[in-house]
């Protein structure tokens, strides 16, 4: 006997079997049952409401917070034959009330909305008189307080429950600890539901971590020399920063663009158009960017400056490799972003235990930043999931980092911290250790101290590690009402008796400018032969003008590693093409012709 999901899995999206637990998560829904879902990014999320929504009578309700994910996720399931579509502030009433009257009339199978606009009591009469398959709430991490999206609208929507206690709901997302999953139960009446948690490993992605050198862009064109022709997102701490170090990229030749909040909304469109449309842009941007956005070949994920935390950095880099192809996502950072977002933290509005939950967050980050154990392994047990052994694909398990007795050496430098009035920054602490006649070093005195030129042994590169080692150690913190000024905390003390020995993560050496680190190869996908590189590319720039002309992403008409795997088959017939994995049925007679034609051309 057939399986009527499994069937519609391989004839509308060309799959040829479910992965990890969406078959299930697919027949709990279809029949009715309530699921509460945690799954990577990339591992099949869409899914697990698409299909019961084509199973089930009715129209399925996805309740989206994002503009950009809405209308990816629509064109690509126009693409597919399926009829969707999404209501928003991009549409003018006209269109607007067609959709409601398709609706209406059940002529669609999904339909994808803001939170706001569903929650409206116009919308809500408006369901009363359609027939609702299920309701998706996606990302649904936004309904936590403590979370990095928070969205209060989130917490009305238990209004779904109340009003419709017979339809099905799915709450899905890709980022929650512990604490997080059973507020979104709590928060979303979903306490009897059925949750399914995947493994939140993305064995794909390769993490690297490196100490900022100066600001930081020469060691990121390093790392974007193993990238060319690539699409990535770079991420950086503010506005100004995301101009800099995009015209800093401009300037080196690299097609990079801008993207934050205070840019003109009809340039920033553009830009994430120009992102989402050809291949080999880099978008320089600030958090606000990358949230569903479905574009699967990001080949790299950047950080220039230090996240907030580990589930922000953990959201922001699942956004490499979303088609399970090899991506890297890389992260640079220097104790000038620790004191940034102390700052930040502490000035900021939020009541005194948002401040501590999230100082905690803050020094979770750096942990994982000076481990030198696998970055997987402490990755994935922030979210208490175990890694048995070392990941093999990180820089820590591939260039075993060197580790060396810094007790005496954070001796020192606390002491003088102490002796100068814990009133300066790093910067000028090191000019004391190391001797430096400074105008400032002479200006206060400090040259009389007996703390001046006690560490000459060190230069002022590993004395950088050490600060921003011992500040990562909650040994020192920055005084926020002195701009940032290092002062000891309680736990420096046994450290400065002697009763502590303390070790510290060895400093690499600068690498020469243009050549890499020893253990730094990118991640990159498997060469294919010649000749199948001829037709991959003979069908990506086929791709390309398609999309241009239906002004929809590239990657709704096939992802790379569809393209991919027709340039390895070379299929002679729809019959052999058809058989390739990411084309379904609508698909192969869409553009199964032009597909055939171009291999023809160029075999």
């Amino acid at each position: 006997m057939s399986d009527p999901a499994l069937d519609l899995l391989r004839r509308i999206f060309g799959h040829p079997g479910f992965r990890g637990e969406q078959a299930q998560i697919v027949e709990q829904v279809t029949s009715g049952g309530d699921a509460l879902v945690l799954m990577p990014t990339g591992g099949g999320k869409s899914l697990c409401y698409q299909l019961p929504a084509l199973l089930r009578e009715g129209c399925g309700l996805v309740v989206s917070p994002l503009i950009a994910l809405m209308q990816d996720q629509v064109e690509g399931l126009r693409q597919l034959g399926v009829r969707a579509a999404y209501l928003n502030s991009t549409l003018d009433a006209a269109s607007a009330a067609d959709i409601e009257r398709q609706l209406l009339a059940g002529e669609l199978d999904l339909l994808y909305v803001a939170p706001e606009r569903l929650l409206t009591a116009r919308f809500l009469s408006l369901l009363e008189r359609a027939r609702i398959a299920l309701f998706a709430i996606d990302e649904a991490h936004c309904v936590s307080q403590w979370g990095h999206d928070f969205r209060p609208e989130y917490r009305q929507l238990t209004v779904l429950h109340e009003r419709w206690p017979d339809i099905p709901r799915i709450a899905l997302t890709a980022t929650a600890d512990a604490p997080t999953r059973r507020e979104i139960a709590e928060r979303l009446n979903l306490e009897d539901a059925r949750q399914f948690v995947s493994s939140f490993d993305r064995p794909n992605l390769r993490y690297r971590v490196v100490h900022k050198d100066g600001g930081g862009v020469r060691q990121l064109l390093d790392f974007l020399h193993g990238h060319r022709g690539e699409s990535g997102i770079v991420y950086a701490f503010s506005r100004k920063r995301v101009e800099s170090v995009a015209e800093q990229l401009q300037a080196s030749g690299i097609d990079a663009l801008p993207y934050h909040a205070g840019m003109d909304a009809s340039i920033r469109a553009a830009n994430q158009r120009r992102f989402l449309q050809q291949d080999g842009i880099v978008m320089v941007a600030t958090i606000a960017f990358g949230m569903g956005i479905d574009k699967p070949d990001v080949r790299f994920v950047a950080h220039v400056d230090l996240p907030k935390s580990i589930e922000g950095y953990y959201q922001e880099t699942g956004r490499a490799g979303r088609d399970g192809e090899a991506a890297e996502v890389w992260l640079s950072y220097g104790l000038g972003d620790v004191v940034n977002l102390r700052q930040l933290i502490q000035q900021g509005e939020a009541g005194e235990e948002r401040k501590r939950l999230e100082l905690g967050k803050l020094d979770a980050l750096l942990g994982y930043c000076e481990s030198t154990q696998c970055r997987r392994q402490a990755l994935l047990g922030w979210f208490g999931e175990p890694h048995a052994g070392a990941c093999g694909n990180c820089d820590n398990c591939l260039d075993p980092p060197r580790s060396w007795d810094g007790t005496e050496a954070a001796r020192k430098a606390l002491s003088c911290v102490y002796r100068t009035g814990q009133r300066f920054g790093a910067g000028h602490i090191i000019d004391v250790l190391r001797g430096a006649s400074t105008d400032k070093v002479q200006q206060w005195g400090h040259d009389r101290l007996s703390t001046w030129g006690i560490g000459s042994d060190l230069d002022a590169q590993q004395w950088r590690g050490v600060f921003r080692q011992l500040v990562a150690s909650g040994l020192l913190e920055a005084d926020v009402e002195h701009h940032g000024a290092l002062r000891l905390t309680v736990a420096s003390g046994p450290v400065l008796r002697g009763e502590r020995e303390l070790r510290f993560r060895h400093e690499a050496p600068k690498p020469a400018r243009g050549r890499k680190s020893r253990g730094t190869a990118s991640a990159s996908l498997p060469d294919l032969d010649p000749d199948s590189q001829i037709r991959f590319d003979a069908l990506r720039e086929w791709r390309s003008t398609t999309a241009r002309e239906q002004n929809v992403p590239a990657y709704v008409i096939f992802h790379d590693s569809t393209l991919r795997a027709i340039a390895q088959a070379a299929p002679e017939d729809l019959d052999e093409l058809g058989r390739i994995p990411g084309i379904g049925a609508s698909k192969l007679d869409r553009y199964g012709e032009a597909v055939l034609q171009h291999l023809f051309d160029n075999a």
